[in-house]
């Protein structure tokens, strides 16, 4: 794993840290590569349960590398998109802690995550259109999803950053606060580990790929995600816990 890329773990919880604070952990092609890897190990051991993805020094991810894409350098890991993350998900859940800025690609890496946790001071931002570029790692395509078209114009079009409180206002952030993202974000992803891993998994794929479900095709869609489910030993665990009152032991099965 490259010392641009920081990995932790406690608890079932996979922390992932940019750690290129003298470039405001602008992304280069050993950093996506290496969140790449870090989902993978996310998804592989049986005991994580979520991932948080912040970055070192005060910042969440100011972009791409331009020194970078000046010689060529694209930001990239495979198909898996900008940073490793905005073109595929992993099974499990992951958490953007972002403090000070996320801008750009930066932002487009936030919103690939499945939640968003900011600093008060956070700014977001698509300013691609300011140097001739396009949003072209999601954000042109995201943000339409996510909020009313003329708002997802405007940022896009004008290139100018908006708040964490706007972004909380607009619901592209789950939860501000006034310390560290990361603190905040460690008590979002200790909620989310206390529940059964398989009901995670599952949970997390419908509402990813569900967009675009025909509404009388949703039962027969859905159907694969959780047939395995409510046939595990961990629905049965989770029964009898709630019935003797008591914390669920999960075994992922």
């Amino acid at each position: 794993m490259s010392e641009e890329v920081l990995v932790s773990e406690a608890n079932g919880v996979l922390e992932v840290t940019i750690n290129r604070p003298e470039a405001r952990n602008a992304m280069t092609k050993t950093v996506a590569e290496a969140i790449a890897a870090a989902m993978d190990r996310l998804d592989e051991e049986a005991g994580l349960r979520c991932a948080i993805l912040t970055g070192a020094g005060g910042t969440f991810c100011a972009g791409m590398d331009l020194k970078g894409f000046l010689k060529g350098e694209m930001p990239v890991a495979g198909e898996r998109g900008f940073g490793g993350l905005t073109s595929w998900t992993p099974n499990k859940p992951v958490i953007a802690a972002v403090d000070g800025y996320a801008l750009a690609g930066g932002m487009e890496l936030a919103l690939a995550c499945d939640m968003i946790v900011a600093n008060k001071g956070a700014k977001f931002g698509i300013p691609e259109a300011k140097r001739s570029l396009v949003a072209a790692g999601g954000g042109v395509v995201q943000l339409p999803r996510l909020l009313p078209r003329p708002l997802a114009m405007e940022l896009a079009l004008t290139g100018d950053p908006i708040s964490a409180e706007r972004a909380y206002d607009l619901g592209l952030v789950n939860r501000v606060t006034d310390g560290p993202a990361i603190e905040a974000a460690r008590e979002l992803a200790a909620a989310i580990a206390e529940n059964g891993p398989l009901a995670l998994i599952a949970s997390k794929g419908i509402i990813r790929d569900s967009w675009l479900w025909p509404d009388a095709e949703i039962n027969e869609r859905q159907g694969p995600y959780i047939a395995h489910v409510f046939s595990s030993e961990d629905a049965k665990e989770g029964a009898r816990a709630f019935a003797e009152k008591r914390k669920p032991n999960w075994q992922g099965k």
